[in-house]
């Protein structure tokens, strides 16, 4: 295959590596264990999910890469997401069964703390789809311990009045059965879900009893005998009709109208040809900016706003709207972060917490600048300005990384590390703590530096192979499709998706009322 001659399809190619990733985590355990589901009558995660959110409107899924590169499915056998049930924005989260029965592994439990993480920092309820067999074993050890934090953000949450909904359509069981044991709602599918601390075999072990699945946890004797079952669901379309219900009389349906906006001034279709493919070329963010926020219209006089536009030119701030909510915009336009953009940064953070308005980071850095006249000039205390801004700072952060973050520049601009309230990148994303070739370098003059000390000659052939092979693995780690599956971010997004995505979490982001920041650290001046 020839090497890619544009801008468009260099990100094509990677679009389709990414299309390639998402298609191994729908296809869950593969397609005996998707058939075998089937045949038993069964919905599929999504499938559940598709009849659960309101026709026509979008599910955001969140962490679809989960444990990519690990030792598991990608997707960590849990679909987790935004949707939209009788216009209420809910978290979903909905077990995998094919994929080992929706056992959980470490991914899994991480990727549902975020999910519960997103929705209580945006005031969300909770609709749970179990199907799980609780851990998988062989891993316990790294899930035992943390795992009892989702049984606390569970009944946190109801106390919270953010309210949590469990549909049971099969297993649910050993530590998975206070889920819909802790839930404040439980719907049990007839004949199929199965509900218990131990079954058979265990309390055979544990107590020497005699007993079957249906008396032991069965949806009915919970419906009839132990109360655990508020509704009892004659087959998997039934129970998702009454969790819509349930939803449906939570009375948290929105009363305002969506605000009006008007279409970008540029083609999104045309942030395909932004990004280099070589991420050391620059790129304009305002063409980014013109692409995903709101053109001009009646309401909305100018499209982008640019403050400080002839000062720190390395940073391009300013207000703009998105789907008709208006936004602050931090966006890196050649790269480096000198001084100047750190004061910037941090007055602009400033003047959007006065305004409570929410700020959206876009990365594109390769981080603060180094050297002896930096460094004298006061680099690090205006790169720490500006982090003590973002750190401080109370409206809701959302950031999306484009091309580069490195080092320290991550950071500065927002990076997971500083928990926004979302944050997606793009297949041309790369983060790390320098690039490839400055970290493998930086060691090689560390190498070359000691053996000159221990007056030893220096290996000039070692040296490039072991430069070769930092460079290589520090590529691969720095790259979109590990760090999502790591869950440093929240998906890998299509860069012509960005402006629905974002309109969508600026949407969710107001479920729970927010004001600017009253107050900041000592800045270093």
């Amino acid at each position: 295959m020839s090497a890619p001659t544009t801008n468009r399809e260099a990100m094509l190619e990677k679009l389709a590596a990414l299309d390639a990733e998402h298609a191994k985590a729908v296809a869950g355990g593969g397609e005996k264990y998707v058939a075998r589901h089937h045949a038993r009558g069964k919905l599929l995660p999504r499938e559940r999910i598709e009849l659960l959110v309101d026709e026509g409107s979008a599910f955001l899924e969140l962490s679809p890469l989960a444990g990519w590169g690990s030792d598991f499915t990608v997707g960590a056998s849990v679909v987790t997401g935004i949707g939209v049930v009788e216009g209420v924005e809910c978290v979903i989260t909905a077990n995998d069964p094919s994929v080992k029965g929706g056992a959980s592994n470490p991914w899994t439990v991480k990727k549902i703390f975020r999910a519960a993480q997103v929705a209580e920092e945006n005031g969300l309820p909770t609709v749970s789809l179990v199907e799980s067999g609780g851990a998988d074993l062989p891993t316990q050890k790294e899930i035992f311990i943390p795992g009892g934090k989702l049984f606390r953000d569970l009944t946190r949450s109801s106390a919270d009045r953010r309210p949590t909904v469990a549909l049971v359509f099969g297993n649910s069981t050993a530590g998975g059965a206070y889920v819909p044991g802790m839930s404040d709602y439980t719907v049990m599918v007839k004949e199929q879900a199965k509900v218990f601390l131990g079954g058979p075999p265990l309390v055979k072990m544990a107590t020497g009893e005699e007993s079957d699945d249906e008396s032991l946890g069965g949806a009915e004797m919970h419906a009839r005998v132990s109360g655990l079952a508020d509704y009892l669901a004659e087959d998997e379309r039934d129970a998702i009709r009454i969790g819509r219900r349930i939803v449906a009389r939570l009375g948290r349906q929105r009363t305002a109208a969506p605000p009006a906006y008007a279409e970008p001034d540029a083609d999104p279709d045309e942030l395909l040809d932004l990004v280099p493919a070589d991420l050391k070329e620059p790129f304009d963010p305002r063409e980014v900016v013109r692409r995903v926020c709101d053109g001009v219209s009646a309401t909305n006089a100018v499209a982008f706003d640019e403050f400080k536009p002839l000062y720190g030119t390395s940073l391009v701030t300013g207000w703009a709207r998105i789907h008709g909510r208006p936004v602050g915009i931090l966006a890196n336009a050649q790269g480096v972060l000198f001084s100047e953009e750190a004061q910037k940064a941090a007055q602009f953070v400033q003047l959007a917490n006065q305004t409570s308005t929410p700020l959206l980071f876009l990365h594109n850095t390769t981080g603060y600048m180094v050297g002896k006249d930096y460094e004298q000039g006061g680099i690090i205390k205006h790169g720490a300005m500006m982090i003590n801004a973002i750190s401080n700072s109370t409206v809701p952060h959302l950031t999306v990384i484009m091309g580069a973050s490195y080092g320290a520049g991550n950071y500065g601009m927002n990076g997971r590390a500083y928990d926004p309230r979302f944050l997606f990148t793009w297949p041309s994303a790369k983060s790390a703590v320098m690039g490839p070739a400055q970290l493998a370098g930086v060691m090689s003059l560390v190498s070359r530096a000691a053996a000159e000390a221990r007056g030893q000659p220096f290996d000039e052939d070692a040296d490039a192979q072991v430069r070769a092979f930092v460079e290589a693995s520090v590529e691969e780690q720095s790259l979109p499709h590990f760090l999502s599956g790591m869950l440093y971010d929240d998906g890998v997004l299509d860069p012509r998706d960005t402006r629905t995505v974002l309109g969508i979490c600026l949407s969710v982001i107001e479920n729970r009322p927010w004001e600017g920041a009253g107050g900041y650290g000592v800045f270093r001046m």
